[in-house]
This record gives structure tokens, C-alpha cells and sequence, in this order.
């Protein structure tokens, strides 16, 4: 079997643990590869994401790095598994790679943690609300682009309604509902659908006001995943076309602790069921009144 060329996200990372795990034992690589059979070349490879590395080789590097961690060992065990072949495989051929790994860590990922201050998240957005969203992306993607991105985006959203959901915490901002690149009545029934959304036990909606003592630009759009050990977190620096997985411990906490402060200071958590005015369920009502009186022509 030849070296991958363009390894993907999974595979990138899975190496770059196993590397992470070795480096302060202080073997070197041909010492830890001569553990496993292989080569100093071929266990490079593997710490690379260049070449494949079995399920049981794994437990074997864990076992000799002294890895005492059963979900972080069960973790890298199940990336080494994982084939990376889903519904997404489809799109290979025709979308941004970074698109399908950001897709293959959502179809894996046990919690969900976004926060977004110009656009609904993409697991949230309606199908309407995607189109308008898409519309005002035309100049740089073909009518036949922006139809197979919408396709993929409706098709992610998938992991919220299968049987076994992540944990997905959503913070929003104020000025997300504010943009005026979006219809009024297509934002007034994303407004809605948001708030039928939060009614699904594992899905919880926080709404940050403008009057709120936080910058929201200060780190932009972001999204923490988590697939059972902390070790194992990824972030993703959203972009409207573009994005950045971080993987250092270092960034994992800061994004986190960040996302932990933005919860602090948004309202309390959108509740269909809450009393008039009160908290993220208060500030949706009154955006949605405020796009209802301008559809109808009342300032």
C-alpha cells in the first residue's frame, strides 16, 4: 500500500497523538517501531498520517508509552478503525476535503459545543434560511456548487435527529438575527424553527444580547468536538468558506474556558416553556415581534 498524499483529519490526528504519547518517554522512533514490527521510516509514517496503522499495533504503542488512559486508548483505537467512509463519500470527488473531515469529526463527535455571532449554525439553519445564505455567496460558486453544499449542509444535520445524538450546545449572538442580507420572513421562521428546536432534550440554545459584556469577534465563530476522552477535543475555526482544526492542548482549553465564559454571560437557555420576557425564550420573542411588525410595513 502507497503513502497517502492528502491524509485526512482523522488520520493526521491519530498519528500526531500516537507522536504525542511517545516524545516524552524518549524513544525514539525506531525503537518504538521495532516494538510494533516495523520500521523507524514506516513508524514515522504512521505518527505522519501517511500510512495505515491497525487497531492492534495501537494498543501495543499505548501499552509501551505506559498510556494508562482506557477512553484515550478506546479513542485512538477507534480511529484506527474507522474506515471514514460515510454518506459524505459520495461528495469526494467534488467538494473542499477540509469539508468532509469537519463532516466525518461531526458524525463522530459524543458533545457538541458552537458559538457564532453572524450566521445560525449550520445544523440549525432551515432550508431557507440556507438558500438566502448561499444567495449572497453566488458571485464566487456556481448555481450547481451552491445546490450540492445545501444538499450536504441538510444531510449533516442528520446527527441531531438519529438515534443516538450528540450532546449539541448552541451559543448565538444578538446580531445573527439583526443581518439584513437575510429575508425578514425567512429569518422570523428560522427564529421558529430555533425555538421548536430547543424543545429536543439533547439540543440546548443560548442567546447572547448586544447589551452582554462580551466581545463577540474576539475569537469569532468556533466549535469544540468531543469523542469521549478530553485528549482527543477538536476545535474548528468557523469560516463562511474555509476553516482551521486545532488540535494543541494548550488551544483545546483556551476555546473551552472561552465557550464556558460566553455561556456565563448569554441568557439563560431558550425554553418554550418559560415565562414571557424571560431569558433567550424573551429576547427570541421580541425578535420575532420586531420581523413580524416590519413585514407588515409598522417600523
Amino acid at each position: 500500500m502507497g503513502l497517502r498524499t492528502n491524509p485526512t483529519q482523522r488520520q493526521r490526528r491519530l498519528g500526531l497523538e500516537l507522536r504525542r504519547l511517545r516524545e516524552p518517554t524518549g524513544l525514539s522512533a525506531a525503537e518504538a517501531g521495532e516494538h510494533i514490527g516495523v520500521g523507524r521510516a514506516y513508524l514515522s509514517n504512521i505518527e505522519a498520517g501517511r500510512t495505515h496503522v491497525s487497531a492492534d499495533k495501537v494498543r501495543l504503542l499505548t501499552e509501551l508509552y505506559g498510556c494508562t488512559g482506557e477512553r484515550l486508548v478506546e479513542g485512538l483505537v477507534a480511529m484506527a478503525e474507522s474506515d471514514g467512509r460515510g454518506w459524505w463519500s459520495d461528495f469526494r470527488q467534488s467538494v473542499n476535503p477540509a469539508l468532509l473531515d469537519l463532516i466525518e469529526l461531526e458524525d463522530s463527535a459524543t458533545t457538541v459545543r458552537t458559538f457564532h455571532w453572524l450566521y445560525v449554525p449550520g445544523l440549525l439553519q432551515t432550508a431557507e434560511y440556507t438558500r438566502e445564505l448561499f444567495r449572497t455567496w453566488s458571485g464566487a460558486f456556481s448555481s450547481e456548487s451552491l445546490e450540492r453544499y445545501a444538499e450536504i449542509r441538510r444531510r449533516r444535520q442528520g446527527i441531531l435527529v438519529r438515534d443516538d445524538p450528540p450532546t449539541y450546545h448552541a451559543i448565538i449572538h444578538e446580531g445573527v438575527f439583526r443581518m439584513g442580507f437575510i429575508d425578514r420572513k425567512v429569518m422570523g421562521d428560522q427564529i421558529e424553527y430555533l425555538i421548536e428546536a430547543a424543545r429536543s432534550p439533547h439540543i440546548t440554545l443560548q442567546l447572547v444580547p448586544f447589551s452582554a459584556p462580551a466581545n463577540p469577534s474576539a475569537r469569532g465563530a468556533f466549535t469544540v468536538y468531543d469523542a469521549g476522552s478530553p485528549e482527543l477535543r477538536t476545535v474548528n475555526l468557523d469560516q463562511p468558506t474555509s476553516m482551521m482544526f486545532l488540535t494543541d492542548q494548550s488551544q483545546l482549553e483556551e476555546f473551552t474556558a472561552h465557550f464556558a465564559r460566553l455561556a456565563r454571560v448569554a441568557l439563560a437557555p431558550l425554553d418554550p416553556g418559560s415565562a414571557p420576557g424571560e431569558g433567550s425564550s424573551g429576547l427570541a420573542q421580541y425578535l420575532l415581534y420586531s420581523l413580524k411588525e416590519t413585514i407588515h410595513g409598522r417600523p
